[in-house]
């Protein structure tokens, strides 16, 4: 401890005075510190947070307060409803690795399969707790996270590290698996699908749609719903292995987190028995009852995701097991199972090796299976439950999207349920769009009725909501300037055709101007101004159906323009379908709001949490101009007003920054291409 004491003072550069200070206050409290760390509580100091909840920690107990750091528990998560403890498979980073939001860092083996475990905490790994083939009570701390790399060697020393059993041992670390007290009343074979966090701050989430049904099997880690919350739409991966047999909470309601929202049966025997302990069975649960029927074509190989496939990376147990055996990286290989998962078939195709599947087709050989072909149509072909289409909302929506007519489509699923690859099988052979009403000559095209009364807003518009509100008790004020944009939009024209955008080309502008304006780039904090490392353009999007996002262009100083073009055409295409990571839309330093595709002449932005500026862009039209040679002449020009918050940015900051803007956009647009 004493050498950690004597690294940490050089690495902090302190001067002699302070290096021996240090010294002499650690040799002369060693004998209080050994003796706390002795004590149940000395060992468990900074632990028992479960989701990696960040908890300062005094290094050393040793009462030196210029050297307290700050540290986060990566915990055993409760990988389905009936873990107690999971046992590690193996670590993905090691010891001063670093770690952001979102990173998969261990593999867990739970009492169902082999699952990864991301960190919701950013930094740098300072001490594995528990090793590889070592379990770990569901809560308990596995690893631990610091924020600063100049820490990693105090933490490894022992400084403010707890003791890996301690937490084992404490009841309350393994409560979040108990199952709610909502589920007493649920059969026993019941395995509850819980609404998750997908958040720090989310209390609730709203159902968007359901990506299975009543009767469907499911295996762990497949895609069950996308949830939508106060940040984004997510998916939602099952924990468990079973079968649907009752959705609680239905598309477009709200649940909060840790309630159930449906129930798996384990078999598929017990589906009706799972659904009635819930009360009265859907109505749609009538369908699997006929499923003996389609039991033969149930047994044919599960169908691929239809046309979805997960932004996150998946794959079974024993794919990776058989990639690791093989030398190769079950992430570099293309899934094509449920929803893109790899499969064990994918993984033997990668090594350049025949599939397990491959065998099925060679029966039927001899017979083209003409006969039993038109068997499997025609028995979906009569619609279910009274003339209703049954179909998976997933594929609802992409039959809207692609203009299928469900009416025309033959459902494969279980009981002639239509799912989504029938809506692709349908597409590639041109099956007819839906019938619409002939309009009279010259009648307006109606877009649908129009909304009347209260209409319950979004999450995300909700969240909007709350960070508008926000900007109420910040001293803000407006600066405005307008830019000649002639050179700039000659410069867009030729890079066009290059997949560079206007807004790739704005964000790396401002870019470059706030690495000249740090202030600019920097936010009010509680007593002090809080100056960012990284300059993060944020782009304001709205959404199709209500809402704001702001997904952010990291570095958008050094980053050149070709890449910064790229990152945002990916950002704009993920916002649009709600698979943003939250690090994707909220780590933005500068924000810019551009409504000039819509013709405005001018606007103010409302300032965005946790930001200094914000800058609107409006339209850039013909204006007269007075040119350098003293002739009146006609120039492209656009006017920006930028918001700021007056605590740490004043009125020559903002106008010192447009100016340089406006340098770096009428006559450096080379600069722009470095």
């Amino acid at each position: 401890e004493i050498t950690a004491v004597v690294n940490r003072c050089r690495q902090l550069n302190t001067g002699p005075m302070l290096y021996n200070a240090g010294l002499a206050v650690a040799l002369t409290l060693l004998p209080l510190a050994c003796s706390l760390q002795a004590t149940p509580f000395g060992r468990s100091l900074g632990a028992g947070a479960v989701r990696s909840s960040v908890t300062p920690v005094v290094a050393f107990r040793a009462g030196v307060p210029a050297m307290e750091i700050k540290q986060s528990m990566i915990t055993m998560p409760a990988l389905s409803s009936t873990m107690k403890e999971g046992k590690i498979s193996s670590w993905l980073m090691g010891v001063g690795d670093r770690v952001d939001s979102g990173d998969m860092v261990l593999v867990v083996e739970s009492d169902k399969a082999d699952m990864d475990v991301e960190s919701y905490e950013e930094g740098y790994i300072a001490k594995i707790l528990v090793a590889e083939g070592e379990v770990a009570a569901v809560g308990a701390p596995v690893a631990i996270i610091v924020q600063n790399e100049a820490d990693i060697a105090i933490v490894a020393a022992g400084g403010g590290s707890p003791a890996a059993a301690a937490p084992a041992a404490s009841a309350p670390a393994a409560a979040p698996a108990a199952p709610p007290a909502a589920a007493t009343s649920m059969s026993d074979a019941a395995i509850p699908v819980m609404m998750p966090a997908l958040s720090s701050t989310m209390k609730e989430g709203k159902i968007s749609s359901w990506l299975v049904g009543v009767g469907d099997k499911v295996e762990a880690g497949d895609m069950l719903l996308v949830v939508e919350s106060d940040k984004a739409d997510m998916d939602v991966e099952s924990f468990d292995e079973g079968y649907v047999a009752k959705i609680l909470v239905a598309e477009g309601e709200v649940a909060q987190v840790g309630s159930p929202v449906a129930l798996l049966a384990p078999t598929e025997a017990e589906i009706a028995a799972v659904a009635a302990s819930a009360g009265a069975a859907p109505a749609a649960a009538a369908v699997p009852a006929a499923a003996p029927a389609a039991a033969p074509a149930a047994a044919a190989p599960k169908p691929a995701s239809g046309g979805y496939v997960s932004a996150n990376k998946m794959a079974s147990p024993a794919a990776k097991k058989l990639a690791k055996s093989k030398g190769l990286k079950w992430m570099d290989i293309p899934g094509t199972g449920n929803f893109g998962r790899v499969t064990e078939d994918d993984v033997l195709i990668a090594a350049g090796e025949p599939p397990k599947k491959a065998a099925a087709p060679a029966p039927a050989a001899p017979a083209p299976a003409a006969s039993p072909a038109p068997a499997r149509v025609a028995a979906p072909a009569a619609t279910p439950a009274g003339g209703r289409v049954v179909a998976s909302p997933f594929a609802r929506s992409l039959a809207e999207s692609k203009g299928v007519d469900l009416n025309s489509v033959v459902g494969t699923g279980p009981g002639g349920r239509i799912v989504a690859e029938d809506i692709d099988k349908a597409a590639a052979r041109g099956a007819p769009a839906p019938a619409a009403p002939a309009a009279k000559a010259g009648a307006p095209v109606s877009s649908g009725p129009s909304p009347s009364g209260v209409v319950p807003m979004s999450g995300m518009q909700k969240a909007v909501v709350k960070n508008m509100a926000w900007a109420d008790n910040v001293p803000t004020y407006t600066v405005s300037r307008q830019i000649v944009t002639d050179e700039f939009d000659a410069l867009y024209s030729q890079l066009k055709p290059k997949g560079v955008t206007v807004s790739a080309l704005l964000a790396k502008a401002v870019g470059l101007a706030l690495a000249k304006h740090p202030i600019v780039n920097s936010n009010y904090v509680d007593g002090g101004i809080k100056y960012n490392p990284n300059i993060n353009v944020a782009m304001a999007v709205a959404l199709p159906d209500g809402g704001l996002i702001t997904p952010v262009l990291k570095n958008a100083d050094s980053t050149d323009i070709y890449s910064l073009g790229r990152s945002w055409k990916d950002l704009v295409s993920r916002t649009m379908e709600g698979k943003l990571k939250p690090d994707e839309y909220s780590s933005g330093t500068f924000t810019i709001s551009n409504l000039g595709m819509f013709g405005v002449s001018t606007f103010v932005s409302i300032l965005p949490p946790n930001t200094g500026a914000i800058l609107a862009v409006a339209a850039s039209t013909p204006t007269a101009v007075l040119q350098k040679n003293g002739m009146m002449g006609m120039a492209k020009v656009m006017t920006v007003t930028m918001t700021c918050d007056h605590r740490n940015i004043y009125g020559a900051d903002a106008a010192k920054f447009l100016k340089d803007l406006a340098a770096i956009i009428e006559s450096e647009t080379q600069s722009l291409l470095m």
